[in-house]
């Protein structure tokens, strides 16, 4: 097997590294709303918000040992991952479900952005793993971005 070039190397943990702030985020944004969510559909979002935040907490996990296998290492601080978020938190006044679903549904959206370039130069550096990692990732954002603004209409 072909050794990645360490300057390509170097991009693509920043790159990951960006990713897993940005899904660390994602991952409490959507715990939270499942915490707080009201309205008449409470249950259905409320359910469907915990499959979300689970299947992103396992994302998580994946991502920090891609991360740990490239031979770096993940942020150990709050503040250190939060730093390399381009995902914003959300305020403290959003209770309404279907905005909850629409703002998770952007978020899903920066998110499969943001993967598609890290996957084209893992392509490129010939780093299959991180590259089938990411693919992964892309489609359960964008279904789930498809599911939550689905949800809205």
């Amino acid at each position: 097997m072909k050794q990645i070039d360490s300057k390509k190397r170097k991009v693509i943990i920043e790159g990951l590294t960006g990713v897993l702030a940005d899904t660390f985020v994602l991952y409490y944004k959507t715990h939270a709303y499942h915490f707080n969510v009201e309205g008449e559909d409470f249950r259905e979002y409320h359910l469907m918000f915990e499959d979300q935040y689970n299947e992103l907490w396992k994302a998580v996990d994946e991502i920090a040992e891609r991360v740990r296998t490239l031979d770096a290492y993940a942020p150990v601080s709050l503040k250190s991952l939060l730093g390399q978020a381009s995902l914003k938190e959300s305020g403290q006044n959003i209770r309404d479900a279907r905005q909850m679903a629409k703002d998770l549904a952007d978020d899903h959206e920066e998110i499969s952005q943001s993967l598609a370039k890290i996957i084209n130069l893992a392509d490129d550096a010939n780093d299959l793993a991180t590259a089938d990692l990411l693919t992964q990732r892309l489609g359960s954002h964008e279904k789930t971005a498809w599911m939550l603004r689905s949800s809205t209409k």
